[in-house]
């Protein structure tokens, strides 16, 4: 029952942004939006490693809403054990998405998936990335808020610097 609840959730989300195509800013049905590749902002995200870079896409990842951002990590970068709250979806967009699940960093565990590739990861599930063959570049859908919370706060890059207890 509940593998199939959480089917449902993903499958209406999907047909949700399909149906609607918008723009970065906002979720609109009036109109047609489009994104070019050249046109993507890319930022700095407090939460990842300083050199991974984040573009939002469609809708505020703030919000309880849908949205879509993109996530580029360049190679060797490592993103340690941590949850999101929210459902995802991961479409590998360019290189090799190494992805583990579990509480702690094991390389062992990482699976590799390549360009087109598409991961369904639940909401809470702990896990790590790392850019281990090169940089990669991978596109989430989901619906918001956005959250990441690492396993190990000393991990969390929003935490360099200060005194965790």
């Amino acid at each position: 029952m509940k593998k199939t609840n959480y089917f449902i959730t993903l499958v209406c989300t999907f047909a949700f942004l399909s149906t609607n195509r918008t723009s970065a800013q906002s979720l609109s049905n009036n109109e047609l939006s489009d994104i070019y590749a050249e046109n993507i902002r890319w930022s700095a995200f407090p939460a990842f490693p300083p050199e991974a870079r984040l573009a939002v896409l469609i809708g505020d990842p703030k919000k309880a809403e849908p949205y879509v951002v993109r996530v580029r990590v360049p190679s060797n970068v490592i993103l340690l054990p941590h949850t999101h709250p929210e459902n995802r979806i991961y479409t590998v967009i360019s290189g090799v998405f190494y992805i583990g699940i579990g509480e702690k960093f094991d390389d062992a565990k990482l699976k590799a998936y390549p360009p087109g590739s598409v991961v369904v990861l639940p909401g809470n599930t702990p896990h790590f990335h790392w850019a281990k063959s090169g940089s990669y570049e991978t596109q989430v859908s989901a619906y918001g808020p956005l959250g990441i919370s690492y396993l190990n706060p000393l991990d969390d890059p929003r935490n360099k610097g200060k005194q965790i207890h």
